[in-house]
């Protein structure tokens, strides 16, 4: 199916604080179906842009997931095998759990239903199977939110906060701030996959090495798989949240006692 897009209008509005934005909409001749439904024709998506840039401070570059163990042991040489787990992750590991709990945390404040938010809450910030892939994401969640409800705050966020006075997991930093600022979650989900696979052919990039050409082409070929995954991971319930992919979660045990390391996982 061929889609044709109309030329881009630009709509300028004001928010309720009086600072004036501007959204941008392209409509499709398609019609709304499918997958578009999925984004709403005028939608401000410049948020998550910046929460999922890489100059966002929350460290992500200090970690690499377990990747630095699996340069070292052979299961990544290359663009191939790179792809290849990277894929696993995306369908079975880390990435797929956590926007299972960017979801649920998504929905929970979209609802203002404090007690589920603190609920996702709780479980992500104990769902690691070690203790770096745990420091990984409670860093970068609670440095993601001192950020946001600085630069971005909103009564919303602030509330969600309240409800759970302990630290948070990235993904539900993420979800509870999108929420709170009115974000759709089939971009958010997308945004916050794309992110996470950007920051793995990042550090793998510097530790295999990699050139850069081949890492754009791992990061494209990725695509289709981050567009299937949102839209999966959005129907999960809490209570199936879970992984399959054990040498990822090997590989950031082993880590922690790898002789020689650029990354904090």
């Amino acid at each position: 199916m061929i889609i044709t897009i109309t030329p881009i209008t630009i709509i300028p509005t004001t928010t309720t604080t009086g600072t004036a934005i501007t959204t941008i909409t392209a409509i499709s001749k398609a019609g709304a179906t499918g997958r578009d439904a999925a984004f709403p024709a005028a939608v401000d998506l410049v948020p998550l842009l910046v929460w999922l840039s890489p100059a966002y401070p929350v460290g992500a570059f200090a970690y690499s997931h377990g990747l630095e163990w699996a340069v070292e042991t052979g299961d990544i040489t290359d663009a191939a095998s790179l792809h290849g787990w990277i894929e696993d992750l995306l369908h079975h590991g880390g990435p797929f759990a956590d926007a299972v709990l960017l979801a649920h945390a998504w929905r929970a404040v979209a609802a203002g239903c404090d007690a589920d938010f603190a609920e996702v809450a709780e479980l992500g910030a104990a769902f690691a199977p070690s203790r770096e892939r745990q420091m990984e994401t409670l860093n970068q969640g609670d440095a993601f939110l001192t950020a946001t409800r600085t630069a971005w705050p909103t009564p919303v966020l602030e509330r969600a906060c309240a409800a759970w006075d302990g630290r948070y997991a990235y993904p539900v930093a993420v979800g509870a701030a999108a929420a709170a600022h009115g974000l759709p979650l089939a971009p958010t989900l997308t945004a916050f996959l794309t992110a996470v696979c950007a920051n793995l052919v990042s550090a793998a990039v510097r530790l295999v090495p990699l050139g850069q050409t081949d890492g754009n082409r791992v990061l494209a070929g990725c695509a289709p798989s981050l567009r299937e995954v949102a839209v999966a991971a959005a129907q999960v319930p809490l209570e199936r949240l879970g992984g399959a992919a054990l040498r990822s979660d090997i590989a950031s045990m082993r880590h922690e006692t790898q002789y020689t390391r650029l990354f904090r996982s």
